[in-house]
């Protein structure tokens, strides 16, 4: 096998599954995935026809960011 495939299965990290998925796969025929931060369309259209065998209409991308933390410290004074 060539790096390339080897790269291209790396692409893909992971099926999300939630309801909005869920219903989206069953109505629509649409999956969702995890992929690389740095994974092209084609990159993600290529790895997804490796995996399943399957031919890819369209891909669409979302970056997400993270939800920002908020850290509270208790201030302690003695008497």
């Amino acid at each position: 096998m060539s790096l390339n495939i080897y790269h291209l299965a790396s692409v893909l990290q992971a099926p999300i599954i939630s309801e909005k998925s869920t219903i989206a796969a069953e109505k629509n025929n649409r999956f969702v995935f995890k992929v690389q931060k740095n994974a092209t369309k084609k990159q993600v259209k290529s790895a997804v026809e490796l995996m399943f065998k399957v031919e890819v209409d369209s891909v669409q991308v979302l970056n997400v960011k993270g939800k920002q933390k908020k850290i509270w410290r208790l201030i302690r004074t003695t008497i």
